[in-house]
């Protein structure tokens, strides 16, 4: 059995019941995660009884299901019953046993159920939103397309937007200072913003420019620590914004994955990488094997770096840089872990 990365089949994809429900940017999403297999001459796919969470679909070849009792079933690629995931009861009711040399595709059927949940809801949603007064809802959908709102359960996305105050601002207004505890994370609908940071000679340092939609100050909520940077406005504009409160229990709660030291060991046995997001000098003095270290401080510059397609588990001393990071990585859309109560060497 062999599996492998091959260029993304949007015209196949589309055949198949029901992904062809979903839209571009989830299918892509979908296959990014899922695993192509070529499958032997007699060689099995699954089992009788197996309780795997797999959804299977026939691309190539033929495959024979074998039930108890009954004679043999052949499906074939693009026909009938090989349209739709093969056998999808649990436990399987059947063996699937490739007839000739075949090629099938694994999906994961949580993953799977989120992305149809989000297509079949997220315009409902930004329509309920705009039918309540706001009638731009750009911003909205623009949001609920980003791959951090992919894994926020969809009851918690109508209380994230209803909960959101919006404020309006001036040209040369700061929103946020460098140095102050951190109060709300900001959305910014209307306007373009600076960020800077005051280096310790007192020379002030431009990090980057805030374009319409854009998210900001979560790193202090997730972190709890002073704001490392201050934003300021280049136009007036106006910001949405989400309490603490609000923030931690329905966007920062349901993307925070935390596993213990024994999890992460088997996740890095099985391809994940460790991300050590202390300071250098707190890895040399001591990391776990084979980490990679790049400081929570540098992580938004060096995260093309890091390869989309491996998990990571993100870990610092206490857990608190590791949340920040793991944040900024999930919204980015990495698949990424974190170490729970933090690593001492």
């Amino acid at each position: 059995m062999e599996s492998r990365e091959i260029p993304f089949p949007r015209q196949l994809l589309c055949q198949l019941v029901p992904l062809n429900s979903l839209s571009e940017d989830r299918l892509a999403d979908l296959f990014r995660k899922a695993r192509l297999e070529t499958i032997g001459r007699g060689h099995s796919v699954f089992r009788a009884g197996q309780t795997d969470h797999d959804a299977v679909f026939l691309i190539e070849g033929t495959l024979e299901l074998r039930y108890p009792n009954r004679a043999v079933s052949l499906v074939t690629a693009g026909e009938g019953d090989a349209l739709r995931a093969l056998a999808p009861q649990r436990p399987r009711t059947c063996d699937a046993v490739a007839a000739v040399d075949c090629k099938v595709l694994r999906v994961d059927t949580n993953h799977l159920d989120v992305l149809l949940t989000w297509d079949q809801s997220a315009g409902y949603v930004v329509t309920d939103l705009a039918e309540e007064g706001d009638a731009e809802d750009d911003w909205m959908m623009a949001m609920l397309q980003s791959p951090l709102f992919m894994q926020v359960p969809p009851a918690n996305i109508q209380s994230i937007f209803s909960r959101m105050e919006a404020l309006p601002v001036r040209q040369g207004e700061v929103v946020i200072r460098q140095g102050d505890r951190g109060d709300y994370y900001y959305i910014l609908r209307k306007g373009r913003a600076r960020v800077t940071r005051t280096a310790p000679n007192g020379a002030e340092i431009k990090l980057a420019e805030l374009a319409e939609g854009t998210g900001f100050g979560e790193e202090a909520l997730l972190a709890e620590v002073e704001r490392n940077a201050t934003v300021s406005m280049l136009s007036d504009g106006l910001l949405m914004r989400l309490s603490k409160q609000h923030f931690d229990q329905l966007l920062k709660a349901p993307v925070m994955h935390e596993i213990d030291l024994q999890e992460g060991q088997l996740k890095a046995h099985g391809g994940a990488r460790w991300l050590d997001v202390r300071l250098e000098s707190e890895h040399e003095q001591g990391a776990i094997s084979d980490s990679i270290n790049i400081p929570l401080y540098l992580l938004r510059l060096r995260m093309r770096e890091l390869k989309a397609d491996k998990p990571y588990i993100v870990y610092c001393d206490t857990g608190s840089r590791s949340a920040a990071a793991a944040y900024l990585l999930s919204e980015a859309g990495f698949e990424v872990f974190v170490l729970g109560g933090g690593y001492q060497p």
